[in-house]
C-alpha cells in the first residue's frame, strides 16, 4: 500500500549493512572530523515488507542477480548464503530520495558493472533531482551522474520497465527512459554523462490521475522501457535495433533500426493500452509485450498479451484470456533463455482472490495457469506455498474460498526466469520476493514449491519504535505491514500485530512501570484505529474510536497503564481511563497535537503543536499551554520524557527556515534550554546508562559538528559521539530512534524503507570512548580456523572466516589476527570489528558473539581488495596462540 510511504516522505521534507557488503558513494558530503565509535550494524529481521518492482538477472554470469525497491534501495543476491546484500546504505540525509530506485541494469559484457537510476518522487515531495549511479564492483562502491530532472522510484508506473538498459554489443552505450516529459536519454561513456535523444518523437502522455494537484498522480509517466535486439549487432559495435516503450496508449512502442539515429512508431501495434514490459526472445525473433489499461502498480482492470515477429512485422494477440474476461492488467513478463519459446506473465493487478501467473511453452500459442477453479469457489493449484521462513506472510488470515493464505502475491510486476536455470524463477510482490527452484514441475503436471527468497532484503518504513525495560526488547510501528514484536532480533517474527491488522501503525507506547501494557494507533480502511495489549504486545484487542476518527495519529500510555491519551487524525485529542471502550475530549489542546506521557507521574501528559508545548496534570482531561518559547514553529517535532525522572523532557525537530535543534526541559516543559552544540536534530531516544554514568544514554539523528549522522551522548548532551559512518547512513532517519534500556550502546533506528536498523557498540566498557587501541581479549586454549573465499571479482573479493574453540574452556571474547600473503586489504567486515596495524589484520568479536563454548564456533565475513594474486592466509593467531588452519 502506498500511503504510509508517501506520508513518511512528506514528513522528511517537512524536517528538511548489515550482514553483507556495505557500499560507499564517491560523491559524498565533505568529511568533517567527529568523535566516532565502532559499531556493528544489523537489521532486526522482518525479511521483506515492501514492494519489489524489479528483479534483474545478468545474462552472462550465473547467479548474478539484482533487485530494486521503490523506497528501500537496491540489493545484490549472494548465492552462497541465499541472501540479499544492500547496496545503497551509503545514501545520506541530503540525498534521501536516492533510496528510491526506478531502474537497474547489470552489464552483460563487464559483469562487475551495474547501474541504478535513482530518485523517489517527481513532484515537490522530493526536492532533489534524480541520478544514475554506476559501479565497477557490483555495487560495493558507486559514482554518481546527476540528472537535470527528477526520477520516481515510488511514483505510479514504477513497476514498468526496465527504463535503464545497456547495449549488449557495445556496453559503453546506455539508454534511460525519463518521466515528466523529459524524453529518452543516452550515455556513450558508460554512464558518466548523459544527453537527451532529441530526435526521439514521443515523450509520453499518460497520467494516472490528471486532476491530482499534488503532482503525484498527474505526472506524465514518460518513457517506460528500453529493449535491445542483440542479434542486430556485433561485439564492439552498437546494436542496430532498439525498442522503446512509451506511456502513450495510442503510440506505445517505437523502434530504431540504425542504432538510435532515427526512430519510428512500430507499425500495426495494438492501441488503447500501455505496454508495461517489452521482452525480446532473439532466438525465435519475437518481441513479447504485456499490456494494461493503466500504469499500475495497484490499478489495472483490463489487459492483453501480444507477440511481435521481428522478421515479418506480424502482430499476434496471444492473451491467455479474452480481454472481456480480464479484471487485471498483464505485466511480470519473462522468457526462458534456456528453452526458447517458454514465456510467462502475471496478472499483476489481480488482488482478489489472488494474483495469477501464466505459462506457455509454445511462444504464447497455448497457456496454463498457476491456479484454476475446479468448482467455484474451490481452486486447484499447480504450486505449494512454503512461508515457514517468513510466517507473517499469512497475515494471520483465515479467508473464505476462493481466497487462500498465504497468497501467491499481488502487485506482481517483476517476474524473471533465471537465464541459466529453467527451474529457478523469482518474482516480486507488494510484500516480499518469492521464488521457486523446481519450476519445470509445472510442465510435468506436478507441483512446484514457492518460497520467500527475500532474506537480507528489508523494506519497511518505520514510524515508531519502543524498547521496554522487560519483555520483548523491541516493538515496532511500521507502514504497510503494521508492526512486529521482536523477542529475538535475529529471527523473523511469526506474525505482525493482529486483532486488528492496521495497514500502517502510526504510533506505539507502553506503560513505563507496567511494560506489559501496550497501546498502538494506526490506519485501517474500515474498523477501529486503536488497540491494546496486556501481555507486552503478544496479543491485542481493539478499542473503540471517538466520532470522526480517520487515522491513527499519536497515542500515549500513562506511566502505570491506568489511562491513555490519543490524538487521532480527524478528531481532537481524547483521553480514557480504561482500555478505550469510551473516550472523552481533552480540553485546552488543539487537534493534531503530538502527545506523549511522563514516564513517572501517571497523571502527567504532554502535547505539542505549532511551536507550543502543552501539559496536563489530570490524566489528559485538560491541558495548559506552556510559556516556553523559542521552540520550532512547525510540526516536524518529536519529543520524549525520560524514564525514571519526572518532568525531564527532550524535544528534537525544526526546519532549515526556523528554529531547529535539540531542547531539554527539567521542569515538565515549563521552560526549555536549547543545546548549543547540536545544529539540527530530528529524533531523540534513551538507552542504558554508561558504566559510572548517572544519566541515561541519549541517541539522536542529528547534525553535529557540521556532520549529519547518528549520535550518542553519555553525559546528558555535553559531548556527542558519532556512531555511524559514511557507509551506513540509510537515507532519511528522522522518524524514530531509541536505545535499549537493558544493553548499553544498543540503538534502534527507524529508516524510511530500509527497515529497522540496530547497532551494537565495541565500547563494552561504556565509558563513551571510541574503542581505543586495545588489541582485545586473549582467550586460552586451542583454536582452529577455516578461511573461505565465497566470491571474487576483478579487484575485489568476499570471504568468510570460521573460528572454532577446540580447547577445554569457554571464551568470553576473542581477537583473531592474520597477515595476507599478497598485500590484500579489508574494506568492510560484518559480525566482527577489525583494525589493521602494518600488514596485520585483527578481527575482534562484537558484543553478541564474544562467548564461544568449547566445541563451538563463530563466523564472520568481510569484503576486501586484491591485485595480482589473492592467496589465502596460512597462519592465524588468537592472542598469543597459533590456530590450526583447515
Amino acid at each position: 500500500m502506498p500511503r504510509t510511504r508517501i506520508l513518511t516522505a512528506v514528513l522528511a521534507l517537512a524536517a528538511g549493512l548489515l550482514s553483507g557488503t556495505p557500499p560507499a558513494l564517491a560523491a559524498s558530503a565533505p568529511r568533517v572530523t567527529v568523535a566516532a565509535d565502532t559499531y556493528t550494524w544489523h537489521n532486526a529481521r522482518i525479511d521483506g515488507g515492501g514492494f519489489v518492482p524489479g528483479i534483474v538477472f545478468n545474462r552472462s554470469e550465473k547467479d548474478l542477480v539484482y533487485a530494486r525497491t521503490d523506497i528501500g534501495g537496491a540489493y545484490r543476491w549472494v548465492e552462497s548464503s541465499q541472501t540479499w546484500t544492500p547496496l545503497l546504505d551509503s545514501v545520506g540525509w541530503d540525498d534521501w530520495g536516492h533510496t528510491g530506485v526506478v531502474s537497474l541494469a547489470s552489464d552483460p559484457v563487464e559483469t562487475d558493472k551495474v547501474y541504478a537510476a535513482v530518485g523517489t518522487y517527481t513532484n515537490s515531495w522530493d526536492p532533489g533531482n534524480g541520478a544514475v549511479l554506476r559501479s565497477a564492483d557490483r555495487g560495493a562502491s558507486w559514482r554518481k551522474a546527476d540528472l537535470p530532472f527528477k526520477l520516481g522510484g515510488n511514483m505510479p508506473g514504477r513497476g514498468m520497465g526496465e527504463r535503464l538498459a545497456i547495449d549488449p554489443n557495445k556496453n559503453s552505450v546506455l539508454y534511460l527512459g525519463a518521466p515528466s516529459g523529459k524524453g529518452l536519454w543516452r550515455s556513450t561513456d558508460s554512464g558518466a554523462t548523459w544527453s537527451q535523444v532529441t530526435n526521439f518523437p514521443n515523450v509520453g502522455d499518460y497520467r494516472a490521475d490528471p486532476s491530482d494537484t499534488s503532482g503525484y498522480g498527474s505526472d506524465n509517466q514518460g518513457i517506460v522501457w528500453v529493449t535491445f535486439d542483440e542479434s542486430t549487432g556485433t561485439s564492439g559495435s552498437a546494436t542496430k535495433t532498439v525498442y522503446v516503450g512509451v506511456a502513450d496508449k495510442d503510440d506505445a512502442v517505437y523502434r530504431s533500426t540504425d542504432a538510435g539515429a532515427t526512430w519510428q512508431r512500430l507499425p500495426g501495434q495494438p492501441t488503447g493500452r500501455l505496454a508495461h514490459k517489452g521482452v525480446l526472445d532473439a532466438a525465435n525473433g519475437y518481441l513479447y509485450l504485456a499490456y494494461s489499461d493503466t500504469g499500475g502498480p495497484y490499478d489495472g482492470g483490463k489487459g492483453q498479451l501480444w507477440r511481435y515477429a521481428t522478421a515479418t512485422g506480424t502482430w499476434t494477440n496471444i492473451s491467455p484470456a479474452a480481454e472481456a474476461d480480464t479484471y487485471y492488467g498483464f505485466s511480470g513478463l519473462t522468457v526462458d533463455r534456456q528453452k526458447p519459446g517458454t514465456v510467462m506473465a502475471t496478472a499483476y493487478s489481480s488482488w482478489w482472490p489472488d494474483t495469477q501467473i501464466f505459462r506457455s511453452t509454445d511462444s504464447g500459442g497455448t497457456w496454463t495457469k498457476a491456479w484454476d477453479y475446479t468448482s467455484y469457489p474451490d481452486r486447484s493449484n499447480r504450486y505449494t506455498m512454503d512461508v515457514s521462513s517468513s510466517p507473517w506472510l499469512t497475515w494471520g488470515a483465515n479467508p473464505s474460498p476462493p481466497e487462500q493464505t498465504p497468497k501467491l502475491g499481488w502487485m506482481t510486476e517483476s517476474l524473471e526466469i533465471d537465464p541459466f536455470d529453467s527451474d529457478r524463477m523469482m518474482y516480486g510482490t507488494g510484500a516480499t520476493v518469492y521464488g521457486t527452484e523446481d519450476l519445470t514441475n509445472w510442465d510435468r503436471g506436478t507441483r512446484f514449491t514457492v518460497r520467500p527468497m527475500v532474506r537480507g532484503l528489508e523494506e519497511t518504513a518505520v514510524n515508531d519504535l519502543v524498547s521496554p525495560p522487560s519483555g520483548a526488547p523491541l516493538l515496532s510501528a511500521l507502514g504497510d505491514v503494521g508492526g512486529f514484536r521482536h523477542t529475538d532480533l535475529t529471527k523473523v517474527p511469526a506474525l505482525m500485530y493482529t486483532s486488528p491488522n492496521f495497514t500502517s501503525t502510526t504510533s506505539l507506547d507502553f506503560a513505563e512501570t507496567k511494560p506489559d501494557t501496550v497501546v498502538r494507533a494506526g490506519n485501517l480502511d474500515s474498523g477501529p484505529h486503536i488497540a491494546f495489549s496486556t501481555d507486552n504486545g503478544a496479543n491485542w484487542f481493539a478499542g473503540s474510536d471517538p466520532s470522526g476518527v480517520s487515522g491513527g495519529g499519536t497515542v500515549a500510555a500513562a506511566a502505570d497503564g491506568s489511562r491513555f491519551v490519543w490524538s487521532p487524525q480527524g478528531a481532537g485529542v481524547h483521553y480514557t481511563t480504561g482500555t478505550g471502550t469510551s473516550w472523552s475530549a481533552s480540553a485546552g489542546i488543539p487537534a493534531g497535537a503530538i502527545v506523549e506521557s511522563d514516564r513517572v507521574d501517571p497523571k502527567v501528559f504532554y502535547g505539542y503543536k505549532s511551536g507550543t508545548f502543552y501539559v496536563s496534570s489530570d490524566g489528559g482531561a485538560t491541558f495548559t499551554a506552556s510559556a516556553a518559547s523559542g521552540l520550532p514553529g512547525g510540526d516536524s517535532v518529536r519529543f520524549k520524557a525520560l524514564p525514571g525522572t519526572k518532568g525531564d523532557v527532550w524535544l528534537a525537530g525544526g526546519a532549515n527556515d526556523g528554529a531547529y535543534g535539540l531542547w531539554h526541559s527539567t521542569n515538565g516543559g515549563a521552560s526549555f534550554t536549547k543545546l548549543a552544540n547540536v545544529e539540527q536534530a530530528d529524533t531523540i531516544g534513551f538507552g542504558k546508562a554508561a558504566t559510572g554514568a548517572s544519566y541515561q544514554t541519549l541517541y539522536t539523528s542529528a547534525k553535529i559538528g557540521g556532520v549529519r549522522g547518528i549520535f550518542r551522548s553519555t553525559d546528558k548532551g555535553a559531548t556527542w559521539t558519532r556512531i555511524n559512518d559514511d557507509a551506513h547512513r540509510w537515507g532519511w532517519t528522522g522518524a524514530t530512534i531509541t536505545g535499549d534500556p537493558r544493553v548499553y550502546g544498543r540503538v534502534y533506528i527507524g529508516t524510511n524503507g530500509r527497515g529497522i536498523v540496530y547497532g551494537d557498540t565495541s565500547d563494552t566498557g561504556g565509558d563513551g570512548g571510541g574503542g581505543g587501541t586495545d588489541p582485545g581479549p586473549q582467550p586460552a586454549g586451542a583454536c582452529a580456523v577455516a578461511y573461505t573465499v565465497t566470491n571474487q571479482w576483478s579487484g575485489g573479493f568476499q570471504a568468510e572466516v570460521r573460528l572454532s574453540n577446540t580447547g577445554t574452556s569457554a571464551w568470553n571474547g576473542w581477537a583473531l589476527s592474520w597477515t595476507f600473503p599478497d598485500g590484500q586489504t579489508v574494506s568492510q567486515m560484518w559480525n566482527a570489528e577489525h583494525s589493521t596495524s602494518g600488514g596485520t589484520v585483527t578481527a575482534k568479536n562484537v558484543g553478541w558473539n564474544g562467548t564461544v563454548a568449547t566445541g563451538s564456533s563463530v563466523s564472520f565475513g568481510f569484503t576486501g581488495n586484491w591485485t595480482g594474486t589473492n592467496g589465502k592466509p596460512t597462519a592465524f593467531r588468537l592472542g598469543d596462540r597459533s590456530c590450526a588452519v583447515s
